[in-house]
């Protein structure tokens, strides 16, 4: 067997391979060569002392494992630990009763997620105390573990275990608002008593600090700052001087009656002064240029005969406007005199409407004539009634006049015979001296610099 057989199949060998050649450009075919220095194949090698300059083995290998295994032993557990401490379920009450709750939940999320308990929230109110928003105040009160907590500090309040909670319907809250300048308008008084009204003193407009909402828009005074002027409306009973006078008037012409009135009246040589309706007018323009062209005084019972009270300030002043409008197409007169239906024309008619109007004429003696009560009952309520200055009430339209006509002749002698001069409610004005000229010429107008109330 050649020194090759004796290899073991499987075993290391140190073999060298090299080439033979057989002759010049021979094929080159394989020889094999042992290295004499390797031992034996078979030979066992047995651990020797290793040299100092060997490397040292390796020493450690399973604690590094078992210190690794450990960390994440510990890191798994302290995950598990952490899980439960921070998403543990806890135990509170809530109005007494016992319910429970994530750990550290927000007080805020407790509320919501609970629909605030069923209680009612508060309201958003302006700075006058109008409803803005049924629910813009406080949504609930809280008192947490016997603390008031404010809505703004509901998100940061995290609950634990044990905790109390009470809930309670929330409070309304006022809007925001700032203070500002704003103009101060005057009041307005009426003196009480007498039956001819005008202004007597304009008002003036002062200056206030308000505090005005930014919601709505609101103000409430907070400081006078410069106080306002009032409007005052004077009422006087008239006492011309040299009299007696005495001033006949009529209201809710023309009419059919009203020829025989001026008619009368010429044949007397006496003066009136007829209050008539702007409707009226309209429809007989002939009545109201004969009342001027006999020489009495026309003026107004505004338009329709409507409760001046009761009207808004733009529908009063179209109900006196038109009447105005009308009397002076039919007759050539624009009235700023006028007698209000049922003599009702309180301060707030005068705040809206004094500077359109030179006075509000009412009566001192009232002959109750619609009331039909016979001619000589009119004529008894006139002469048993008359003072200096007396201002009459009778009617030439709304109903059956005839009464009037028939007691008017013995009106007019029976004055006379007591010694009283029949002028217009005009002329009896000036007679008394203490109604300003304006208002007597019917030219009244807001003078500058001042305002009317506003009501």
């Amino acid at each position: 067997m050649s020194h090759r057989d004796h290899v073991e199949i499987g075993k290391a060998t140190n073999l060298h391979y090299g080439k033979r050649r057989h002759g010049s450009g021979g094929a080159v075919a394989p020889t094999y060569r042992t290295q004499s220095t390797y031992p034996a194949i078979k030979e066992t090698r047995r651990p020797t002392s290793r040299p100092s300059s060997s490397r040292p083995p390796r020493r450690g290998g399973s604690a590094a494992i078992a210190v690794v295994a450990l960390f994440v032993v510990v890191l798994f557990g302290a995950g598990i630990g952490g899980w439960y401490f921070f998403l543990r379920d806890i135990k509170l009450t809530v109005n007494g009763q016992d319910m429970t709750a994530r750990i550290n939940t927000p007080l805020a999320n407790l509320l919501a997620d609970n629909e605030y308990f069923g209680v009612q929230p508060g309201r958003l109110l302006s700075i006058t105390g109008n409803v803005i928003d049924e629910q813009g105040g406080v949504l609930c009160t809280v008192t947490y573990n016997g603390e008031n907590v404010a809505e703004q500090d509901f998100a940061g309040t995290l609950l634990k275990d044990g905790d109390e909670v009470a809930v309670g319907n929330g409070t309304d809250v006022e809007e925001p608002s700032h203070e500002e300048k704003a103009p101060l308008a005057p009041g307005v008084q009426k003196e009480r008593g007498g039956a001819v009204q005008f202004v007597s003193q304009w008002g003036k407009a002062g200056k206030k600090t308000v505090r005005r909402g930014e919601r709505s828009g609101e103000t409430v005074d907070v400081e006078v700052v410069e106080p306002a002027t009032d409007m005052i409306v004077s009422s006087i009973n008239l006492e011309p001087a040299g009299g007696p006078y005495i001033a006949l008037t009529f209201d809710d012409g023309p009419s059919k009656y009203t020829p025989e009135i001026l008619r009368i009246l010429k044949e007397k040589n006496a003066v009136a002064t007829f209050f008539n309706l702007g409707s009226q007018a309209s429809g007989n323009q002939d009545g109201c240029r004969a009342i001027v062209d006999a020489g009495c005084e026309l003026a107004s019972h505004t338009n329709a005969h409507q409760n001046l009270p009761t009207l808004d300030r733009d529908a009063l002043r179209q109900e006196i406007t038109s009447a105005a409008d009308a009397l002076e197409q039919a007759s050539g007169v624009r009235p700023q005199m006028i007698r209000a239906p049922y003599g009702a024309f309180t301060e707030v008619e005068w705040a809206r409407a004094g500077d359109i109007i030179s006075t509000n004429v009412l009566w001192n003696i009232d002959t109750l004539d619609w009331e039909r009560p016979g001619a000589a009952a009119i004529t008894s309520a006139v002469l048993n009634g008359a003072r200096n200055g007396s201002i009459v009430l009778m009617h030439d339209g709304g109903g059956n006049r005839e009464q009037d006509i028939e007691a008017l002749p013995g009106i007019i002698d029976g004055l006379r015979e007591r010694g009283y001069t029949l002028v217009t409610v005009s002329e009896l004005m000036r007679l008394d001296g203490r109604v300003p000229e304006e208002v007597i010429e019917g030219t009244v107008s807001l003078p500058e610099g001042t305002v009317i109330p506003e009501v």
